[in-house]
């Protein structure tokens, strides 16, 4: 047994996310999304995709087309599937999805039932190439964003069962392409038992988060019922690869409060802690209750909230700084000035010591979206804004 305190345990966490030292620079894009394991994506934009959101964290002032063509390079070095959630995922992790592609095709059914014809797109995308819902009539009937067409359904079922596969987006479309011609055959071939997948993805959620109650990993995963079984036994016999650790403050279940990467664990991190903006989708905060346990930090996404039960704001973005999130930021764009609605500073940190940290992220932020301007509307604590804007 492991023993952590929890300022070990975060900085261990930080490291292994890409956000602590500069070995995490190495490699670019598609090294991050190797570390990371799965790289969430979401509609949104407001400064950028989530996705590249995601890399500017950690690589900094990357240009987002490099970010773009390395995430959806030709050949295939990636595909989109359902991790934690709609993510781009290694090429090679492929064969690990085999269990929730087994799960779909016995289920026949996600969010609506597969109508008849599937057999037909299947062919179409065979005999056509790589295709979109527009090649095919559109995406939409007409009604709610929910309210798919048919061919919408028959291609987003063919994807989840294995079918087909994206592996680029054009225009924020997917590109739907044969799996036997996109994805590398060895690796297609590959095939995994229900035990052998969740195994295996658990050894890369540890990686990937550093430290991890038994919870985090089944939320990376979304894993629940007998294949949460199977996470369970994978941890308690060792076949993960993962170690038993107990951090400080940390709740305790059963045997072990949490598992560690002993990779990640065997020596101490070192390295300059990354200054930055943080994606409401990104790996560091997936786990709303992983956040507060680890920063002690309080994070909801208001998006979805009406506007006049916002707090803090509509895309409201954490900032990161000195292994902290020491803030949040609901920013915006007007032309070429980078608008931040609200700053928000956590409490009980002195706006003097920490608001060069938060302008440091926002000018940054900034510089990287094409943005050459910043203007601070409101903050709190309120002797905040002029520092801010100074």
């Amino acid at each position: 047994m492991i023993d952590l305190t929890a300022d070990e345990a975060r900085r261990v966490i930080l490291r292994a996310q890409g956000l602590l030292g500069a070995d995490a620079r190495k490699g670019g894009t598609q090294q991050m999304l190797r570390r990371l394991g799965a790289v969430q994506l979401d509609t949104i934009s407001v400064l950028a995709r989530s996705h590249e959101l995601v890399a500017y964290a950690r690589l900094g002032a990357v240009g987002r087309s490099a970010v773009e063509q390395a995430y959806w390079h030709n050949p295939a070095r990636s595909f989109e599937y359902w991790c934690h959630a709609a993510c781009i995922l290694p090429i090679e992790h492929w064969p690990l999805y085999a269990f929730r592609r087994r799960a779909y095709r016995d289920r026949r059914q996600r969010w609506h039932q597969v109508p008849d014809g599937v057999d037909k797109l299947l062919d179409q995308v065979r005999d056509s190439g790589p295709l979109t819902t527009s090649d095919v009539g559109g995406a939409k009937n007409g009604g709610p964003w929910w309210d798919w067409s048919d061919s919408k359904i028959g291609l987003e079922w063919l994807l989840d069962i294995g079918e087909l596969v994206c592996t680029r987006r054009v225009g924020w479309r997917r590109v739907y392409d044969l799996a036997e011609r996109a994805v590398p055959a060895d690796v297609r071939n590959d095939d995994l038992s229900d035990d052998e997948c969740i195994t295996r993805l658990a050894a890369i959620a540890g990686r990937s988060l550093g430290v991890a109650t038994r919870a985090d990993l089944a939320d990376f995963m979304r894993v629940t019922g007998h294949r949460a079984q199977i996470l369970d036994e994978a941890l308690l016999s060792g076949a993960s690869g993962l170690v038993p650790v107990t951090v400080s403050g940390w709740p305790r279940g059963g045997r072990t409060g949490a598992w560690a990467d002993p990779a990640a664990v065997a020596s101490e991190p070192r390295g300059r802690h990354r200054t930055t903006l943080v994606s409401p989708f990104d790996s560091l905060i997936w786990h709303r209750g992983r956040t507060q346990r680890v920063f002690d930090f309080v994070y909801k996404l208001e998006l979805y909230v009406p506007k006049h039960k916002r707090v803090h704001g509509y895309f409201t973005m954490p900032v990161l700084s000195g292994g902290r999130l020491i803030g949040r930021v609901d920013p915006a764009r007007e032309g070429s000035t980078l608008v931040a609605r609200r700053v928000t500073l956590e409490p009980g940190l002195s706006p003097a010591k920490w608001a060069g940290a938060v302008r440091e992220a926002l000018w940054s932020a900034a510089s990287w979206v094409g943005c050459d301007d910043v203007r601070v509307e409101i903050a709190d604590p309120p002797e905040l804004l002029p520092l801010l804007n100074a």
